[in-house]
């Protein structure tokens, strides 16, 4: 087997409070396979987003990577000078953030937003910048593209601008690039156009993705693989199709039994009881205990991993196929 494009090991991620460290990221561990799509699942503070953060080098103060490794393509980024970063980002790992309003720039044009993009990590001449710059447009379905490098972010539907920022994230051709929640704001005829035009870029360029969701039903259209994170650590990954078929953990199974497709007509809305625990002054044990259904003594032990093959969920009682 190749070895994998990226390894995070025992990522630990703080930020300080006046209240204490709030740990936002706590011990993650996970890899991703060249071509690979991989899922990062939870509900909103998990810490899926910190993640993504992380890997790019993204987190400033008060936020800081307290411990732990990641690795891309072999070379550790925990670390690195800012220099180093910028030198990494955009060109071997991309980000493509939530809000693609907030990302453009309004007062240039998409041919030179995309042109400063590929400036900062390569000297191209005027006629190879622009013929890269189109090619990065096509890839991502914008129609006349040559019209379109002169157009304004305004000028565009939110979904096209969304199709832009995918664009700016490959013109340097990066290996990895980590997709923020890219979709959310977009109706579903977009988001399944926009989620076919990713499954397509990664046939064709062999690029990796990170793929962070709230969206259970995105992830499993488009993720080879899901890991499912709670207060902060990763608490079930696997496959997608089977983890989300037959959970194995109990939070991945309330995130499920909640969704509206799985609620019968009439019925009302299920729905996992209590919130999710304070990252400053966490639980012993198990985080998701006092919210479980199955939680018991042992509960209040750290949980140890239970592997199955590929699949493998931290929990003390782990669900068994068919298991409520």
């Amino acid at each position: 087997m190749s070895a994998p494009l990226l390894e995070v090991r025992d990522l630990r991620t703080e930020f300080r409070t006046r209240a204490g460290a709030l740990r936002a990221v706590d011990g993650v561990s996970f890899s991703v396979g060249q071509g690979e799509i991989v899922g990062l699942v939870g509900e909103s503070g998990s810490g899926k987003s910190v993640t993504g953060f992380s890997i790019l080098g993204l987190i400033e103060p008060p936020g800081r990577i307290a411990a732990g490794s990641i690795r891309l393509e072999g070379r550790e980024l925990v670390g690195l000078s800012h220099r180093a970063l910028r030198g990494v980002r955009g060109r071997r790992v991309a980000m493509v953030f939530q809000d693609p309003a907030a990302t453009l720039n309004p007062l240039l044009t998409i041919g030179r937003q995309m042109r400063l993009a590929l400036s900062a990590h390569q000297a191209l001449g005027a006629e190879a910048a622009r013929a890269r710059c189109l090619a990065a447009l096509r890839q991502v379905g914008i129609p006349d593209p040559e019209a379109r490098l002169d157009s304004y972010p305004h000028q565009f539907s939110g979904g096209m601008r969304q199709r832009v920022c995918i664009a700016i994230a490959l013109i340097n051709e990066p290996r990895l690039i980590v997709c923020d929640e890219p979709t959310t704001a977009l109706d579903v005829s977009i988001q399944a156009q926009i989620l076919s035009e990713m499954r397509k870029l990664v046939r064709e360029t062999g690029v990796s993705l990170i793929w962070i969701s709230h969206d259970l039903a995105v992830v499993s259209a488009l993720a080879d693989r899901v890991m499912v994170m709670y207060a902060g650590r990763i608490v079930e990954r696997g496959p997608t199709r089977e983890t989300l078929r037959a959970p194995r953990h109990p939070y991945t199974a309330g995130l499920l039994a909640s969704l509206p497709a799985a609620i019968p007509p009439g019925a009302p809305l299920s729905q996992i009881a209590g919130s999710p625990p304070s990252l400053i002054d966490a639980p012993p044990g198990c985080a998701f205990a006092p919210r479980c259904p199955r939680a018991a003594e042992p509960c209040r032990a750290e949980p140890p991993w239970s592997e199955d093959g590929a699949r493998a969920a931290r929990c003390h009682f782990p669900l068994e196929a068919g298991a409520p």
